[in-house]
């Protein structure tokens, strides 16, 4: 399995802050899980202004890269368009990308992390067991790729998805792009733009993500 998958994000959450900042915040993730189309562009054009100030993040949406959006906690039939993959679209219209392609799939549900009690969370293994990738010979010469999602708290859904997509793509550079992280740590944020560049590792039998 896959160790060490780069990502990259753009905007911060506060679960417990009461400040200004933090509930704006917890009100952005509400407004991105509801698949608000109006947001996702709106901070997706901020993100594209992110990537003309930040050699680092520029680096991330390579204008090969073929965009995989990580599908939710459970399967969803071809007619639902998930927020990940208006997440995608939304990418690929700032061209950050050169195609958005759906072939990660989940092949059975998993429990969702942010209503989980501490020790009932999915592990990075029962998250690898539920994805599968669809054939895509036309995607066979593909080098980049992005696994895109709306939050990153651990990391231990990217890194699953990561290693699933290393298996189908055993040449191809993955990495990966969440709009918005989850700083369940730190008691208050004192903005919602905060771009970084960092790494989810696999470590002492657990996803870690730094920073």
């Amino acid at each position: 399995m896959i160790r060490t998958v780069a990502f990259a994000s753009c905007y911060v959450y506060s679960p417990i802050g009461s400040c200004e900042v933090s509930a704006r915040s917890r009100l952005l993730r509400a407004l991105l899980k509801a698949g608000e189309d109006r947001s996702i562009i709106k901070y997706v054009s901020r993100v594209r202004q992110q990537t003309e100030e930040m050699p680092q993040l520029t680096d991330f949406f390579d204008s090969t890269a073929v965009l995989v959006p990580v599908p939710g906690s459970q399967p969803q039939g071809p007619d639902i368009v998930s927020v990940t993959e208006r997440l995608a679209a939304a990418l690929i219209r700032e061209r950050l990308g050169s195609v958005a392609w759906a072939g990660l799939r989940r092949v059975r549900a998993v429990g969702k992390s942010a209503t989980a009690a501490p020790g009932e969370r999915p592990t990075v293994a029962k998250h690898y067991d539920s994805f599968a990738v669809a054939c895509a010979d036309s995607l066979s010469t593909s080098r980049q790729f992005v696994l895109v999602d709306d939050v990153v708290t651990k990391g231990r859904t990217l890194l699953a998805a990561a290693a699933r997509l290393q298996e189908a793509f055993p040449c191809a550079r993955i990495r990966a792009f969440a709009l918005l992280r989850t700083m369940g740590l730190v008691p208050e944020v004192n903005r919602l733009l905060d771009p970084v560049v960092g790494e989810i590792r696999w470590k002492a039998g657990d996803a870690h993500r730094n920073p």
